[in-house]
């Protein structure tokens, strides 16, 4: 039960710090498609490159805080998943604004909820802020058993 309502109140601060990093995203590319006037999909491309570096330094300082976890360790890690994040967000908007004709925030809207929920969370949970060096384990059951 313990583990539920760890998993719960971490899924929940991940929303949180998820939606301000969306913000950061939707501002910059807002920002730099109306604004500047760069190309869709350069400017949502960029919007979430600024959106996910924001959401790396919450979720290491604030949501996931795993102190044991090395920063290098923490930021390669987060780098791959963080690489195939862009990639969906960006194919995902560019397919949806493209087969639905409408304005891209719609699409990237629809597209960042799902791949932020489906992706994002479940492997920065399972992956990149979980430590899964089998060295460690082994220590930690070592030292379980010893007691």
């Amino acid at each position: 039960m313990a583990n539920l309502k760890h998993l719960t109140w971490t899924f929940l601060k991940a929303q949180l710090s998820a939606q301000m990093a969306s913000l950061v995203d939707f501002s910059v590319s807002l920002f730099l498609a109306e604004v500047v006037g760069l190309w869709y999909l350069h400017a949502s491309f960029l919007g979430a490159l600024s959106g996910g570096v924001f959401n790396c330094v919450v979720n290491y300082r604030w949501v996931f805080n795993e102190e044991e976890l090395k920063k290098r360790n923490v930021a390669i890690k987060y780098m791959i998943v963080w690489t195939g994040s862009i990639l969906l967000n960006t194919a995902g908007t560019y397919a949806l604004t493209e087969l639905s004709g409408q304005y891209f925030v719609f699409a990237k809207l629809i597209v960042a909820v799902t791949v932020g929920i489906f992706w994002n969370f479940l492997m920065q949970n399972y992956f990149v802020y979980h430590n899964i060096h089998w060295t460690n384990k082994l220590k930690r059951n070592q030292n379980k058993q010893d007691i």
